[in-house]
């Protein structure tokens, strides 16, 4: 289903779109600082940021949508129960590099993910970096927020950045509590919207 808004058209992306999806998401997050702090270096940063992504796209409650020319890309999840999480980081084989970081991250953001009600679980949304701050992230943002908010299902994330986070705010996300930091990791705002009614 493609769905043309002011903006950009949002399609789900099905699973012959998944290589492009992980090519998105990969660019998007190259100058990202909190990817560049979980895979440091140079080298193979993107073939170890394709890799992290591939799990989180391949979940069983996994919906990837693609934005514009194929410029922007978002996973969700729905998930309906409170035993049900997102996938735990790899912190084995070929993540083992950034595992240890992986690993501190996920457990530090753990708790703060709501587990008492079934809710939309935004893991990652990207933009190729031409494109970023031409509407496509919004762009999304409306595509699935309308679905859930028809649904009565909120909405949770994690801002990696300032300006994602204000993005976010301006789609009905508040913060969950103050933001996480692990070591010397940038700091990452936790974020819930209610459903709109």
């Amino acid at each position: 289903m493609t769905v043309d808004t002011p903006y950009a058209s949002v399609r789900l992306a099905g699973e012959a779109d998944q290589h492009k999806v992980l090519e998105v998401l990969t660019e998007a997050f190259m100058e990202d600082a909190l990817a560049r702090w979980l895979f440091p270096g140079a080298g193979r940063g993107g073939h170890l940021r394709a890799h992290f992504h591939r799990p989180l796209l391949t979940h069983p409650a996994a919906e990837a949508y693609l934005a514009g020319r194929s410029e922007g890309a978002s996973v969700w999840q729905t998930l309906t129960s409170h035993e049900e999480s997102p996938d735990e980081p790899d912190s084995n084989g070929v993540l083992s590099e950034s595992g240890a970081r992986l690993l501190a991250l996920g457990q530090a953001l753990a708790p703060r993910h709501p587990r008492h009600e079934p809710h939309l679980y935004l893991p990652f949304m990207g933009v190729i970096s031409g494109r970023q701050g031409a509407g496509l992230g919004s762009a999304m943002l409306r595509h699935r927020l309308e679905r859930a908010d028809a649904d009565g299902l909120p909405a949770y994330l994690e801002a990696s950045s300032p300006r994602s986070r204000a993005l976010y705010q301006r789609h009905g996300f508040e913060d969950l509590g103050g933001p996480v930091q692990v070591a010397d990791s940038p700091l990452l705002w936790p974020m819930w919207r209610p459903p709109s009614r």
